[in-house]
């Protein structure tokens, strides 16, 4: 679905569905340097048991147009003006690591419009290496396999698919994404995620309303390790916890059944 936000051309991938209002509606938010394609599984399965589905592209990601936002609260803004733009009064948000901090600060600045919030690979603060920063900065296809290889378990995968490698495709996105914005746009995600500075007031917020908080985790992840989210779990009084094993970063591609199955749970 192509829709208009603040002047430019939105994508949500709706598993080709109308948006209705008497369903509930999920909203995944995708993560640095990727699009919707990461929640291919997650998305259409919930589309077709009777959820609204909207796995958005960010503005200069995959197929919405515009710059790249610069900040995680100027994400977190378009977001509601999307959902605005899509009539779209309430939803539950599921975000994947700079999706995560998306959704933190979409609650923290309107919490009236989340039900529940799903986040997978989160850390808080989520504070990027300087050596990487520059990497994105000034060799971004170093840094996008640089990235690859750290956010998967090993170094290949065997998958339910003949001739299909986790590692590649995951690698092509971030290339293809590089090819549509060549403008730094790894390096300006994750200076927005090393910058963010809003969880704990996030936190404040979500305790307030008493709005149910899952953390899913991926054992092996070195990206975000289990650890780094412990200060805002901690902090959160309606939190829970799902910890996937034999599996990195990349947690809705490399254990696709286990991350769907924590959701359902989840929302159900």
């Amino acid at each position: 679905m192509l829709i208009q936000v603040c002047g430019s051309t939105a994508y949500c991938y709706t598993a080709g569905k109308k948006l209705d209002p008497a369903r509930p509606t999920l909203v995944f938010i995708h993560g640095a340097q990727n699009d919707h394609s990461v929640w291919a599984l997650q998305s259409r399965y919930f589309a077709y048991h009777g959820y609204n589905v909207m796995a958005i592209d960010l503005p200069g990601h995959g197929r919405s147009s515009g710059p790249a936002l610069t900040t995680v609260e100027a994400m977190a803004a378009w977001l509601i003006a999307l959902m605005d733009a899509a009539g779209i009064s309430q939803a539950s948000l599921v975000g994947h690591s700079m999706g995560s901090l998306i959704a933190l600060d979409t609650v923290r600045c309107a919490a009236q419009r989340v039900s529940r919030v799903a986040l997978l690979g989160n850390a808080y603060p989520m504070k990027v290496a300087d050596a990487l920063l520059t990497m994105a900065r000034d060799n971004e296809p170093a840094a996008i396999d640089m990235v690859t290889s750290w956010s998967h378990c090993a170094p290949t995968q065997i998958t339910p698919v003949p001739g299909f490698n986790l590692q590649a495709s995951a690698r092509r996105l971030m290339q293809k994404m590089s090819a549509i914005n060549p403008d730094r746009l790894f390096f300006t995600d994750f200076s927005a995620c090393n910058s963010y500075q809003q969880g704990d007031a996030a936190a404040q917020v979500i305790n307030q309303r008493s709005c149910p908080v899952l953390f899913i985790m991926a054992k092996q992840d070195r990206m975000t390790p289990t650890k780094a989210s412990a200060a805002l779990r901690g902090a959160l009084v309606h939190a829970t916890s799902v910890e996937i094993d034999h599996c990195g970063h990349s947690l809705m591609t490399e254990q696709p059944d286990a991350t769907l199955d924590a959701l359902i749970e989840f929302l159900r």
